[in-house]
């Protein structure tokens, strides 16, 4: 008897790699709130518009239902980080621009508990913060303008342990319980002045989303999916501390602020998926309710969120040894964001196309994923930009058996 366990330790330098890459993007609409809010999903769900809530597959992670965890296999144990490359040209009054970056945006382990549960611990950005504004100001008694800059950093990471449950064959239920974390640093210089005033913030707290799926037979070869979720509402409470700091980055006064608050609204979702094992058709919707909340500034405001996506995938299938497993898999999607976020009385919209392949490894245990999107958000305009993007993920997922017995040669 042998018993194999694989560590994964290759994926893990990835990871490691990409987190020290270039960070180079700059983005106004990352300077509300707390920052960019991630409405993507970095798992084999990517090249179908991030959709998925519907899909139960025991061959990756689908983060996008906690439920869907209960499909793990039995014994097997999966591995799963992720890598995004992104160029974005930037457009509006007097501006064209470019920009790149690389950085990490998922790493995901999940297992199989018992029959009827399936685990998933996993880490993955849930809003980012990068800009630089620069602007005139009057300096009082001089009648001078000067220019200050102000540059945003940080943003929310969120760490998680999801749980699926199956109740029967047809039916699965499950809770992901995330901690949300991270900071929000923003800096201000004014002319040439050597001083640095930064405003330091931090947040921690705990968020939990509840999911449900059905799945059965609608004809001999076809199966229907059907899933829901539901995000709940999260106050966070933002620790500050006032800093400024010289031109050698020495503190020169230090005191800590009052707190402030941020609301992270509820939100539901719904999906429906139809597959007969080769070819697959997903569709979600998403809503988040920022409407109730009235959370707004002096040169923005929220309101409700929606997200409408969908995908198709052909899987073409290969035989290993005496059974047909899963080989290629391409897949085409289309996603449409309605922000939440008004910035000069518009709405904010991102819509954006994807392709998507996957590729097993010889032996199966092994696959690479490769993701591409194309898109655009905003508008050019007073205090609006217009992003036009291209994106490409790289997600590596291992799969293995756990305390499998072999017999002996």
């Amino acid at each position: 008897m042998r018993i194999k366990i694989y560590s994964g330790l290759t994926l893990l330098l990835l990871c490691g790699a990409a987190a020290k890459a270039q960070h180079g993007l700059n983005s106004i609409y990352s300077a509300y709130g707390i920052g960019d809010m991630e409405a993507r999903d970095y798992s084999r769900n990517y090249g179908l518009g991030s959709s998925g809530i519907a899909r139960r597959h025991s061959g990756y992670l689908n983060e996008l239902n906690p439920a869907s965890y209960s499909a793990i296999p039995t014994q097997n144990f999966m591995f799963d980080v992720s890598i995004k490359a992104q160029q974005i040209n930037y457009n509006g009054a007097g501006i064209s621009n470019s920009a790149g970056d690389v950085n990490f945006k998922r790493l995901a382990l999940g297992f199989k508990a018992a029959s009827f549960w399936g685990i998933s611990a996993g880490i993955a950005p849930f809003s980012s913060i990068d800009y630089k504004i620069l602007n005139q100001q009057f300096v009082t008694g001089t009648g001078a303008p000067v220019t200050t800059t102000t540059t945003g950093t940080g943003g929310f990471n969120r760490a998680y342990i999801s749980n699926g449950f199956a109740i029967n064959k047809h039916f699965s239920v499950g809770v992901s319980t995330a901690f949300l974390f991270g900071p929000i640093n923003v800096s201000q210089n004014i002319g040439s002045d050597s001083l640095q005033t930064q405003h330091n913030k931090y947040g921690f707290k705990p968020n939990f989303t509840a999911g449900a799926q059905y799945v059965g037979k609608i004809t001999k070869d076809w199966q229907l999916g059907l899933g829901a979720t539901y995000r709940f509402q999260t106050k966070m409470k933002l620790q500050e501390k006032l800093n400024i700091v010289d031109i050698n980055g020495t503190s020169l006064f230090s005191k800590d602020q009052d707190p402030s608050y941020f609301t992270l609204p509820a939100e539901y979702g719904g999906g429906i998926a139809l597959t007969n094992g080769t070819f697959t058709w997903v569709a979600d919707y998403r809503h988040t309710l920022w409407n109730s909340l009235n959370e707004k500034g002096p040169t923005f405001a929220y309101v409700d969120g929606q997200r409408y996506s969908t995908g198709i995938e052909y899987t073409l299938k290969r035989q290993y040894y005496n059974q047909m497993i899963e080989g290629a898999v391409l897949q085409a999607g289309f996603a449409f964001n309605q922000t939440p976020l008004v910035v000069s009385n518009t709405q904010i919209k991102d819509i954006s196309g994807t392709l998507g392949v996957s590729l097993p490894s010889k032996n199966g245990q092994l696959r690479y994923y490769v993701g591409l999107e194309a898109g655009q958000r905003g508008t050019s305009g007073t205090a609006l930009i217009k992003e036009t993007y291209i994106n490409a993920i790289f997600h590596f997922s291992l799969r293995d058996l756990w305390f499998l017995k072999r017999l002996a040669q």
